[in-house]
């Protein structure tokens, strides 16, 4: 091994094994399906396109939250995060929501950031309760130390789940203080709040193999004209 391989082997942070998450299929209200489904390390610069436009959308922070998301997930793909994992929603293959989180240890889950492409329809909150499913029903965790950046995401997972206050923790991300998803506060939730089933049909899970983004202009449109759960 080369001196600089050695270096980055030190760079590295330690991996913890982690289950992966098993393709889902949610019917939205609008009757299209949408494949719910885990990435890999070399589909980020896909995702990372998608982001980039919505950096400079002031709209429900979506500046903020996809400035964050892209950071978060290039260092996914540079092992510059700890446990990090990411899903996405998929729509015929095309790209509608996107979650990211990571482990802390076995007992604690972070949540980092729920971004939604496709607006109208609550990708957002099955995205969001999706990557809730992951850590309380895959990892097995007690709980997740949550944040919200916009009054939309304090609605939708602080008073929709509800969610504790937890403000003796400080979030990784900063700002206020954690709010946690506890295990009873998630199973009492779910039959409300979490949606999809397994297996995903064939020819539904072959479609979602490739991520399709939607174009940048159709993007900023749906961000920018349609009312939703944001990001």
């Amino acid at each position: 091994m080369s001196n600089v391989d050695e270096l980055e082997a030190l760079l590295r942070p330690p991996a913890m094994e982690m289950p992966p998450y098993p393709p889902k299929v949610i019917t939205l209200a609008s009757g299209e399906q949408m494949v719910v489904r885990q990435i890999d390390r070399d589909e980020v610069p896909t995702l990372l396109k998608a982001i980039a436009p919505l950096i400079w959308v002031e709209r429900d922070f979506y500046d903020v939250v996809a400035a964050r998301l892209f950071g978060e997930l290039l260092a996914y793909k540079r092992y510059r995060v700890r446990d990090e994992y990411c899903l996405v929603g998929l729509i015929d293959g095309v790209l509608a929501g996107i979650v990211n989180g990571r482990a802390v240890n076995g007992d604690v889950g972070m949540s980092y950031h729920t971004i939604t492409i496709r607006r109208g329809l609550r990708v957002g909150s099955h995205m969001f309760a999706a990557k809730m499913e992951y850590h309380m029903e895959y990892l097995n965790q007690k709980e997740v130390l949550i944040v919200a950046e916009s009054p939309i995401g304090f609605r939708r997972w602080m008073i929709e789940y509800p969610l504790q206050k937890k403000y003796e923790v400080q979030h990784e991300l900063g700002g206020v203080p954690s709010w946690t998803l506890t295990r009873d506060t998630y199973f009492k939730a779910k039959p409300r709040l979490v949606s999809g089933r397994r297996p995903v049909p064939p020819e539904l899970l072959e479609r979602a193999k490739t991520i399709t983004l939607p174009g940048e202009e159709t993007v900023k449109a749906q961000v920018l004209g349609e009312k939703g759960e944001g990001a």
